[in-house]
């Protein structure tokens, strides 16, 4: 059987964990990576686009690092139940062009009991960025422990 930890029912604890393993997994830019925190049949809800099940998040993931570079993310607890996951965040990128953005949305996550996500809702928003307004720094593929999160930020 394929799980996932932390499993439902979820605690403020595991509820955070879940939060930033996800996040690590986005900033690593591995769609392969990121497609197997989903079940098999997850579905998405993203901007104006549905995705469904691992290989079109897969294709979705690809398609999306190849326009948005250099991406950084923060993700932040917002909320939690049982086998729900409500989380706000923010990324910056940049594209082909070298014009920067910092993107903002608001994400419901639904679980299964392997810990699996099945449902995943995403509102999401663009502001153009200039470099000077840039607050994600990092090296490497993984927030530091010690960077700021979205509120630190004023986000």
């Amino acid at each position: 059987m394929e799980l996932c930890h932390p499993l439902p029912p979820f605690t403020a604890g595991t509820a955070a964990e879940k939060v930033r393993m996800a996040e690590n997994a986005w900033n690593s830019r591995d769609p392969l990576r990121v497609s197997l925190v989903y079940s098999p049949q997850t579905y998405w809800r993203n901007r104006n686009e549905e995705v469904r099940g691992r290989e079109e998040v897969v294709q979705f993931l690809t398609r999306k690092w190849r326009k948005e570079m250099d991406y950084r993310l923060i993700k932040q607890l917002r909320a939690w139940t049982d086998n729900k996951i409500a989380v706000r965040f923010a990324y910056e990128w940049h594209d082909e062009a070298g014009n920067w953005f910092r993107s903002y949305g608001n994400e419901n996550r639904e679980f299964n009991e392997q810990g699996l996500m099945v449902k995943r809702f995403a509102c999401i928003n663009d502001l153009p960025i200039s470099t000077g307004e840039r607050l994600f720094f990092w090296s490497g593929t993984q927030r530091p422990a010690d960077h700021p999160e979205l509120d630190s930020l004023g986000l």
